[in-house]
This record gives structure tokens, C-alpha cells and sequence, in this order.
């Protein structure tokens, strides 16, 4: 055969190879989805307060109104911020729920459906359709009820969720709910108003030196603080 030939299929040999190359070094583009942002407060001291929850989770339930009274005392102090972490194996209409939230956040209303999810749990949680009572939720707190149900079956939405899951996951904490972290360090506060207050008053005198602006006058129980708190766990 003559040179011109040989040269064709070196040629040939070397393009298909540098696509062969090319292709089996090409990354698949990770998720660019970022953590739930949920804060309220004015954050004066500098101290933050993360809950992971799950919608479904009786404790989170439970403790739901005691974090609303804490954060409302304390909301010119720290901050509050709640992600997402439904325990799906074990609460079927958890992740749904967390779509929910999500969904109502895109149209400005997070802490409505939060609200709204907690103060109803009994209601959905047991049910087979759980979306029709988070669109008579969406309605009643004025959302576009046609987006909201876009969203919350959106990947957006999705993605939001499990990026809170990731983040809980890099923790190294127990996978379970509600789970608590103040400053960074995870505290096991039990179901009272005081026993947040001991944690938050000790946190907030810790970095500023004073005291925080509403202290009441049961914050001075800290016994009750070194309590576990009960979790649903997977």
C-alpha cells in the first residue's frame, strides 16, 4: 500500500482518538443549586440559630411554637434560619411538604407556608393527597396558585431541598429532627422557652459582653437547657 494511504489512516487514527480523549474527560456539570436561605431576625449580635426540620416530624411540631415565641423574642438579636430535612424514609409526605415551603418562597411567602404547615400538621401529614391541602394553604395565603403548583413540582424546588440535605449531611451530625446548631455548634435544647434562653443569653454575653435586648426573667433557669431534645430520627 502506498504512503499517501498510510498517512490517511494515521490521520484518521489520530482525530478519533482525540475525540475518544476529549469525551472521556468532559465532566458532567455539578448541581449549581445553593442551600435554602430562610432567615428572620436583625442579627444585632451576631449569633445564628439553624434549625434543620421536617414537616412532618411530630417533634418539629412540637417544638414549632416554642422557636416561634424564642425567634420573636430574641429577633433583635440573632438571627434564625430554617432548612429543609425530611426524613422521607419514615415520613412519607415529608419531602412534599418541603416543596411546599419551597414553592411559596418563590413567590415571597416561606415563612406563611412554614406557619401554615406547622399549625396544620395533624391535618395533612396521614394524608394520600397531602398537595391539595398545600394548594388550599397556597389560596388562602394569596399565592398564584397555577405557578405554585409549577413550582413545586419544578427542579428548581428539588434542588433547593436536597441542597439543604447535602448540607446537613457535611455536619457529620445525626441524621434527625428537629436538630439545632447556635453558632456552628450543635446544642440539644429541650422544649421550652428557657432553655433556649440559657443557650442564646450565654452566646450573645459570650460574643458582646452584655446582655441580650429582651431578657425575661426565665431565662435564669438553665437547668432545663442541658436537657436532650426529642427527635425523630431515620
Amino acid at each position: 500500500m502506498s504512503k499517501q494511504f498510510w498517512a490517511i489512516i494515521a490521520i484518521i487514527v489520530l482525530v478519533f482518538g482525540g475525540i475518544l480523549y476529549f469525551n472521556g474527560n468532559k465532566k458532567t456539570p455539578a448541581s449549581s443549586a445553593s442551600p435554602s436561605n430562610h432567615i428572620e431576625g436583625q442579627d444585632a449580635d451576631h449569633v445564628t440559630l439553624v434549625e434543620y426540620g421536617d414537616y412532618e416530624c411530630p417533634y418539629c411540631g412540637e417544638y414549632y411554637p416554642t422557636v416561634k415565641q424564642v425567634v420573636q423574642q430574641y429577633s433583635a438579636d440573632i438571627t434564625f434560619q430554617f432548612r429543609n430535612l425530611p426524613l422521607s424514609s419514615i415520613h412519607p409526605n415529608a419531602f412534599a411538604g418541603a416543596r411546599a415551603a419551597e414553592a411559596a418562597s418563590l413567590q415571597g411567602k416561606f415563612w406563611q407556608m412554614h406557619d401554615a404547615l406547622y399549625t396544620n400538621q395533624d391535618a395533612w401529614v396521614s394524608s394520600s393527597d397531602p398537595e391539595t391541602y398545600f394548594d388550599s394553604y397556597a389560596q388562602q395565603l394569596g399565592l398564584n396558585l397555577s405557578k405554585f403548583e409549577s413550582d413545586f413540582s419544578s427542579e428548581q424546588v428539588n434542588n433547593t431541598i436536597n441542597a439543604d440535605i447535602a448540607a446537613f449531611s457535611k455536619t457529620g451530625a445525626e441524621e434527625a429532627t428537629p436538630t439545632f446548631f447556635l453558632d456552628g455548634k450543635q446544642i440539644s435544647p429541650a422544649n421550652t422557652v428557657s432553655a433556649f434562653e440559657s443557650l442564646l443569653n450565654a452566646e450573645i454575653a459570650k460574643k458582646t459582653g452584655k446582655a441580650a435586648t429582651n431578657v425575661s426573667s426565665s431565662s435564669s433557669s438553665s437547668s432545663s437547657s442541658s436537657s436532650t431534645a426529642q427527635q425523630s430520627k431515620e
